[in-house]
């Protein structure tokens, strides 16, 4: 078996299993290539063995046969790594040492107690859809999001007008600070700090969020993720700003941008007792009011 280990900061929770975790892979003849710069914020952990571990910078470099790619972090973590795993369908096991953990549904306490259950491939697999953008003239070294497609206004106070069009059809001139376009995925982040609806994520849909609108009658709004959607963007400033998940580029507001559904999708492992019903609840402190 082949495994790939990603992160992107140090925490104090990876010096509590992390040296134990590699030390199973070398016992069970798991090979593993460790992230680069990961790699690097590893040895601040002093009872870890790294001696001749080999590395990854990008998706070129990951191993083409790899059977599971391990994550430590939070959310955030996961949505970098996309850039990495991108269409290789090579499952994700996203370990949580951060706050959040929607995706990153596995707790650092039983990365280790689960440890054999993973490595036999005992577990759910989440099939998860990403957004596509296209834009003539416009190259983006990875045109997709897992979470959600974003268009903000940029150096101005003012509020930008974004034309949208489903299939060719005008929707709305969305008079606002932006505009989200989220997978179920991402509906229950930034789309849902914009009152945007939480969307179960094998559902097939995209949700269109506006960003402080002007209007008051302007709501979220969910159709299927087999259209297309084309957003034009008027703004007093030459520039707006446009967010693929954690990546921020600033565009010229003479390009248009499509959105539809990317033709793959990622694998989110699941242990076989977590379900996104009790992640909700979790998340979002259901049932915690007292009268429940």
């Amino acid at each position: 078996m082949k495994v790939a280990i990603y992160g992107m900061q140090f925490s104090e929770a990876l010096e509590d299993f992390m040296p134990e975790l590699l030390d199973k892979f070398r016992e069970k003849e798991v090979e593993f290539q460790v992230e680069e710069k990961f790699l690097e914020i590893l040895k601040f952990i002093k009872s870890i063995n790294l001696e001749n571990v080999p590395t990854f910078k990008s998706h070129e470099d990951m191993w083409d046969d790899l059977d599971l790619f391990f994550t430590f972090g939070g959310d955030g973590t996961i949505l970098s790594a996309i850039t990495i795993v991108q269409d290789s369908n090579v499952p994700m096991v996203g370990v949580n040492t951060g706050r959040l953990g929607y995706l990153a549904g596995i707790n650092k306490k039983e990365i280790l107690p689960y440890l054999d259950d993973i490595l036999a491939k005992n577990f759910k697999i989440s099939r998860r859809s990403l957004v596509k953008i296209h834009s003539p003239g416009l190259h983006l070294k990875f045109p997709f999001a897992l979470n959600e497609v974003t268009l903000m206004r940029k150096e101005t106070t003012s509020m930008i007008t974004i034309d949208a069009y489903i299939d060719g059809q005008l929707v709305n001139s969305f008079w606002a600070d932006g505009l989200i376009i989220s997978t179920p995925t991402g509906s229950t982040g930034y789309s849902l700090s914009c009152n945007g609806p939480i969307i179960s994520p094998e559902t097939e849909n995209f949700v269109i969020t506006p960003m402080a609108p002007h209007n008051l009658n302007v709501r979220p709004l969910v159709i299927q993720d087999s259209v297309e959607i084309r957003l034009i963007v008027h703004s007093r400033v030459p520039k707006y700003s446009l967010s693929l998940d954690n990546r921020l580029d600033s565009i010229d507001v003479k390009h248009e941008i499509c959105v539809s559904k990317a033709d793959f999708m990622v694998n989110i492992v699941q242990l076989n007792h977590s379900n996104y019903l009790e992640t909700l609840r979790q998340k979002l402190f259901w049932g915690i009011d007292r009268r429940n």
